[in-house]
């Protein structure tokens, strides 16, 4: 018995393997590093670097940045959930290729129990190590991205019980120099717990949200590149147990 695995492949893995996708026959019951055998088996110049990772039906991801093997935890995302009510408290997601609107993100987050709302603004800068940036460009599987996002949403509600609505937003796809790639707005009663709630999401957004980018320069060299604190792409994630392939829909 076999099944289907589509593999979509982003950032420096599709440049490698000169795909954005392909689906693979496999047998119907594998280990992962079974898994990882059969895509090597079909790009055999490319067995390291590649960072990877496997989304089943139950939302069940494991990223990897070389090769699995056996012994190490596994861990879950969850669906990114949207509170409607008027004032309820709201965690407001969006990682879309649409140019991004401070006043809309900062709007979304108004509330008349709040003294305060917070803004940060990422932005693309023309320089870097002496080179001339003339944009950059951002790469992501969406639902993992949005689901890492409401992680940290959780994150800034146990800290800080107090915050009201949090908005963020990042944009994929180009970036022109002085234009917006993320936007973050929170609202809280008291500025102090809204303006340290800000710097804690930009921080862990770039330490732990997978999102690739490729920085560009005025030659034409670019350069894909991770954030300073980014713990995703540097850490191993080890992958153990059997699973069902025939459940899985594959991302590289």
């Amino acid at each position: 018995m076999t099944a289907q695995v589509t593999v979509l492949y982003f950032a420096k893995s599709a440049e490698l393997s000169g795909i954005k996708s392909e689906v693979l026959s496999v047998p119907q019951q594998l280990t992962s590093l079974q898994l990882w055998q059969e895509i090597v088996n079909e790009h055999p110049r490319y067995t390291s670097s590649w960072e990877i990772s496997f989304c089943s039906s139950s939302q069940a991801t494991r990223l990897l940045s070389s090769p699995p093997s056996a012994g190490a935890s596994s861990w879950l995302t969850y669906a990114v959930t949207m509170c409607e009510l008027e004032d309820q408290p709201k965690d407001l997601i969006k990682v879309t290729y649409e140019k991004l609107s401070t006043d809309e993100v900062a709007e979304s987050v108004k509330s008349p129990s709040c003294g305060a709302v917070s803004v940060f603004i990422g932005t693309t800068r023309n320089h870097f190590a002496g080179k001339k940036v003339v944009r950059l460009e951002y790469e992501a599987y969406i639902p993992m991205a949005e689901a890492e996002i409401k992680k940290i949403c959780r994150g800034i509600r146990n800290r800080w019980p107090a915050i009201q609505h949090i908005s963020i937003h990042h944009r994929l796809g180009l970036v022109n120099v002085t234009e917006a790639s993320v936007i973050i707005a929170i609202s809280g009663p008291h500025r102090n717990d809204s303006l340290e709630a800000v710097k804690y999401c930009i921080d862990t957004l770039k330490a732990t949200v997978p999102i690739w980018k490729k920085e560009i320069y005025d030659n034409e060299e670019y350069i894909w590149k991770e954030n300073k604190e980014c713990q995703w792409i540097t850490v191993t994630y080890l992958i153990k147990g059997l699973f069902h392939v025939g459940d899985c829909q594959g991302l590289v």
